[in-house]
């Protein structure tokens, strides 16, 4: 049988664990038809592009499939139907990818950042800094909070 990727976009208000449920009826539908589902992913709550029957984000969630083609078909009907699939994508490919997808890679080898909340790093301090009493002060003039004297004295 050919292979096949499927990936679909399920609404932003749509809970994670109805998503999971919704992925679980398209797997036992390709089943059903003689098919199999070899592996499921959930990437998660993305924003998407565009913005799609007024949604801004939505579940993206990937199928591979082993499953003969009226079978492919009869997914992607069932798609077509469900009113909180935003979007779908089924592709035909020479292999399925073992381990995890690109997305998922993507998202693990991603390099975490050091330090909590604010941390600037090593980017350095700029041209502003904190005053005694909170004002912002230029380093090349006077504080911006303070109000210069009138009449010669200070």
């Amino acid at each position: 049988m050919p292979f096949y990727e499927n990936v679909f976009i399920v609404r932003q208000d749509v809970s994670t664990t109805q998503v999971e449920t919704m992925a679980t009826e398209f797997a036992d539908l390709v089943k059903a038809q003689g098919g199999e589902v070899k592996k499921t992913e959930h990437w998660g709550l993305k924003s998407l592009p565009f913005r799609i029957r007024k949604n801004r984000k939505g579940h993206y969630v990937l199928l591979n499939l082993d499953a003969p083609p009226a079978a492919v078909a009869e997914l992607e009907r069932t798609m077509r139907i469900n009113e909180d699939v935003l979007r779908y994508l089924t592709i035909r490919v020479d292999e399925l990818e073992e381990g995890p997808s690109a997305m998922l890679r993507a998202r693990d080898e991603r390099p975490r950042r050091e330090g909590g909340f604010g941390d600037r790093g090593d980017r350095g301090g700029g041209f502003r800094d904190r005053g005694e009493r909170g004002g912002f002060r230029d380093e090349r003039g006077p504080r911006t909070d303070e109000v210069p004297a009138v009449g010669g004295e200070a």
